[in-house]
């Protein structure tokens, strides 16, 4: 039997069951402002998206290889290609461009071309500290971590608060080899 091919991003998206795009983001609206009402904080709302986020990102991950078939990348370029193109295009229907990579191969930026998450959002003027997509700096953390890359990720650039772009920064600051829980000769 012939090995499967991993699958793009546009297959997949075009197999997966969806939510109505507007439902999705209003309710995603709807979480942030109930956070910035119970917290009143604006950066423990970040420090909890980030966190709602990253426990999503650990469940996420297993459905990413369930149905995407990709195989394991060789370094963190391959991979950071791999979420940019089929990750977020199964996820959310957009792509992302890879660029910024430092000269050791373990920083870069994640440029999208498009955020559904902020359809229908303005800032009001209290909330100019708020990452509001902090979310999605969460969910690659956390998937990520269960693919064994201990990661920091964060915001460099955000069109709510004035920047021509949304820029996630990934930078990897561990490569955690695999333990297994027993070994092949006992």
């Amino acid at each position: 039997m012939a090995p499967v091919a991993p699958r793009s991003g546009d297959a997949i998206f075009a197999n997966v069951e969806r939510v109505n795009a507007e439902l999705f983001t209003l309710t995603y609206g709807a979480i942030v402002r109930q956070l910035l009402t119970d917290l009143e904080e604006v950066d423990e709302v970040n420090k909890q998206l980030d966190q709602m986020g990253y426990n999503i990102g650990i469940r996420l991950i297993d459905e990413f290889l369930a149905k995407s078939n990709v195989s394991r990348c060789v370094d963190f370029k391959e991979t950071a290609e791999v979420i940019a193109k089929v990750g977020l295009k199964m996820f959310l229907g957009i792509t992302a461009t890879v660029t910024n990579w430092d000269l050791e191969g373990t920083t870069c930026s994640l440029i999208l071309e498009d955020n559904p998450l902020v359809d229908f959002v303005e800032l009001p003027d209290s909330c100019q500290g708020l990452y509001y997509c902090n979310v999605l700096s969460g969910v690659v953390r956390g998937a990520l971590e269960m693919v064994s890359m201990k990661t920091e990720v964060t915001w460099l650039r955000d069109l709510l608060r004035g920047d021509d772009a949304f820029e996630l920064q990934l930078k990897l600051l561990k490569q955690v080899p695999e333990e297994y829980p027993y070994k092949d000769d006992e």
